[in-house]
């Protein structure tokens, strides 16, 4: 970067309190930034299903934003005048202070919402996610986000000769402290109304020191008209369009990466705040070793890391469920980190001079909402697949080979050790050889996964609530059936034989706890029909158990599950050929749960947490005392289904019915084969009679977990899954 002597003689160096307000501003804004994507992410998350989409919605929201405010501080930054630089972003950040103070009584903060906002069962996801974020923080996250490259602007405008960019890494390093005190310190503190509060007042405090800033920049002398010691720097070229687009590729790719990998292990185990803040502390980080310690980025480490990660994330991704989670989250966070840093190490050695930092802003910030576009709109509707992850895993390495050839790489010292009488050019040859080889090696791997997705199925879709299949298979038994998977994850069979299809398959054989409870309920000993609620539909294999005069209500939160067994020719049957009456609720179970009179059920099973994402706010103690208001009786039967990869539910069902005085029992179901698979349900209940059938207490199950720690209390205030992981 270009110092000019002329400059750094016409004023002093920057006054210690000066730069220091400027510090503080920059670093209290960041971490503000990035913690309230947190806190109302929290929030709606159980609005929308605890869907991993909910976080890449919110993420492209953010990015949105972001990019509107570095192009609200470019432009600001080409307003000759700093008085009216001041003014207009005075005027901007009372208003957002005003519209905060103006929700002290309206709201339980004034940044969350209250439940009037949740939204209804036909609203569009994508939609009511923006238009709740814009109404709800627009614009005091808008001044947030205008306050990096802004402030950098002043500050090289008042210190010529200083470097604005380390400014950056501390708004990183700012955006990083807001990140790691989320999950460690506000949210465990603190209850999501009382988070809103912290963080408002935080806001009101950079309302302040942002304030100060403008006036220290507003009293500057307009552009051109310079003390006579003053010097004016020769004009600089400003950055070629190969150059910008350059940034903007670097940007987005890592942009892509950093929501496919999020998508990926939210997928793998739970959407849940800590899970979002892993990826993006490893991104930020990037930013912040490659701003502050610009030798740390070295081409002959970073690249090869990254080509190592890039080939084990592919073997990770075909090798799939079977591959042990520490491994899958090792790989995955690795390959990140390496490939943000050389995306972020490149942008810095080609950043301009300080005259077009709000230009370099905009454009890396334009590329990473680019990134949040295709990864939040574009590959959901193009995709039925997660094939963004992939596709960015690609670019990544290939940009990666292709910054290495515009400059010495292998390193003059590689070159020296091995070279010997080949000479530079030809190691480079072979450098360059290796990387197409393995450019088409990477293609090839990713390429097949995809075809092996793909084939033999008989429908396939992505939604917002992830990806849908259906295929054909036959089993050991030679019977042709359909089979559902949701992710990696098979949830629900029907044999298409007539006397098979009515049978209960998989996690819902009569041995079953589920089963077991319907079966041999009071009610039905007494030959009275029941009333059975079922959270999660999957194929409707729970329909099997409704006798004549039974009424079933499902609960499914994707209308695509339920097309699968609607219509005049479902494809599977359990639901038309269902003895019981039948209706199914879409929307978050537990919204239409609050909005619904009691419905009285005999028998309520939760069967939302076999995949390897759990929807968390259906296991909490405010969720089972809504469960608990709408059974019958003492003698009605809560079932929760336990099965699970990674998660050890069984302390978090037993701590909830301790707290609230209910007795629970566990029944494995050790039955394995082809029509039925092992399962894991827990029965929870008010009076033990409801439970004294000998069919149900005979059954084995395993025993009381040892209270060596303390069973975790899930509430909607706190749960912590890294609790209940297996061992």
């Amino acid at each position: 970067m270009t110092v000019h002597s002329g400059a750094l003689e016409s004023r002093p160096s920057p006054h210690p309190r000066a730069v220091l307000l400027f510090a503080a501003t920059i670093g209290v804004g960041a971490c503000l930034l990035f913690q309230v994507q947190f806190i109302l992410g929290k929030q709606i998350l159980p609005w929308f299903g605890g869907a991993p989409q909910v976080w890449t919605t919110c993420m492209l929201f953010f990015q949105l934003l972001l990019l509107a405010g570095y192009a609200y501080a470019h432009l600001l930054g080409q307003i000759a005048d700093p008085r009216r630089q001041r003014s207009i972003h005075l005027a901007a950040l009372a208003f957002a202070a005003a519209l905060l103070l103006v929700r002290l009584l309206l709201w339980p903060s004034p940044i969350t919402p209250s439940d009037a906002w949740k939204p209804g069962p036909g609203d569009d996801p994508v939609v009511a996610i923006l238009g709740l974020l814009l109404f709800t923080i627009g614009p005091p996250f808008f001044v947030l986000a205008s306050t990096g490259p802004l402030l950098q602007s002043w500050y090289a405008r008042c210190f010529p000769g200083a470097s604005p960019y380390r400014l950056y890494a501390l708004s990183n390093l700012g955006s990083l402290l807001g990140l790691l005190s989320y999950p460690f310190v506000l949210e465990p503190l603190l209850p999501l109304a009382g988070q809103g509060w912290a963080w408002s007042a935080g806001f009101l405090v950079f309302v302040l020191g942002c304030g100060a800033t403008a006036v220290l920049a507003g009293s500057e002398l307009p552009a051109g008209q310079v003390s006579p010691s003053g010097h004016v720097p020769s004009d600089i070229q400003p950055p070629s369009r190969a150059r910008r687009l350059l940034w903007f590729a670097l940007a987005m790719v890592a942009s892509v990466l950093l929501l496919a990998v999020t998508s990926q292990i939210s997928l793998e185990v739970a959407v849940i705040p800590f899970l979002w803040m892993l990826p993006l502390a490893l991104y930020l980080l990037s930013f912040v070793l490659c701003f502050e310690y610009e030798r740390l980025y070295h081409r002959g480490f970073w690249i090869p890391a990254l080509l190592l990660g890039g080939g084990g994330t592919a073997a990770i991704i075909g090798i799939g469920v079977h591959a042990p989670m520490l491994i899958q989250l090792v790989v995955y966070l690795l390959t990140l980190f390496f490939a943000c840093v050389v995306c972020h190490g490149e942008l810095v050695r080609r950043r301009p001079d300080p005259r077009h930092l709000t230009n370099f802003y905009l454009t890396v910030s334009a590329g990473g909402a680019a990134g949040g576009i295709f990864t939040g709109i574009l590959a959901p509707a193009l995709f039925i697949g997660l094939w963004e992850l992939p596709l960015a895993l690609f670019a990544a390495c290939a940009l990666a080979l292709g910054c290495a050839r515009d400059s010495a790489w292998p390193s003059p010292l590689v070159v020296r050790r091995l070279g010997g009488d080949l000479g530079p050019v030809y190691l480079r040859r072979i450098a360059g050889g290796f990387g197409l080889v393995y450019l088409l090696g990477l293609a090839g791997v990713l390429g097949y996964q995809t075809y092996i997705e793909l084939e033999g199925h008989v429908v396939a879709s992505r939604g917002f609530f992830g990806v849908l299949r259906v295929d054909t298979d036959t089993g050991e038994s030679g019977e042709l059936r359909y089979r559902l998977r949701h992710g990696r994850i098979t949830h629900g069979i029907q044999f298409t034989d007539p006397d098979l299809a009515r049978q209960p398959t998989t996690y819902y054989g009569p041995g079953s706890a589920v089963g077991l409870a319907i079966r041999h309920h009071q009610r039905r000993a007494r030959g009275e029909p029941l009333r059975l609620g079922f959270v999660g539909l999957g194929v409707g294999t729970l329909a099997t158990y409704a006798a004549q005069g039974d009424r079933v209500r499902f609960y499914e939160i994707d209308p695509e599950m339920v097309a699968l067994s609607s219509g005049p020719a479902p494809i599977f049957t359990y639901l038309r050929d269902c003895r019981g009456s039948v209706e199914v609720a879409i929307g978050d179970a537990r919204i239409n749960l609050e909005r619904e009179a009691d419905q009285g059920f005999d028998v309520l099973a939760i069967d939302a947490f076999s995949s390897d994402s759990i929807p968390v706010h259906l296991l909490t103690v405010e969720a089972v005392e809504l469960y608990l208001r709408h059974l019958r009786g003492p003698d009605s039967v809560l079932a929760i289904h336990i099965s699970n990869r990674y998660l050890e539910l069984d302390p978090v069902v037993r701590a909830i019915a301790r707290h609230l005085g209910l007795v629970t029992i566990r029944i494995d179901d050790a039955e394995d084969n082809v029509m039925v698979y092992s399962s894991d349900w827990m029965l929870v209940v008010r009076d033990p009679a409801a439970l004294a059938a000998p069919e149900i207490l005979d059954t084995p199950g395993r025993p009381v977990p040892a209270e060596s720690t303390p069973w975790p209390l899930w509430t909607d205030a706190y749960s912590n899954l890294m609790q209940v992981f297996k061992g």
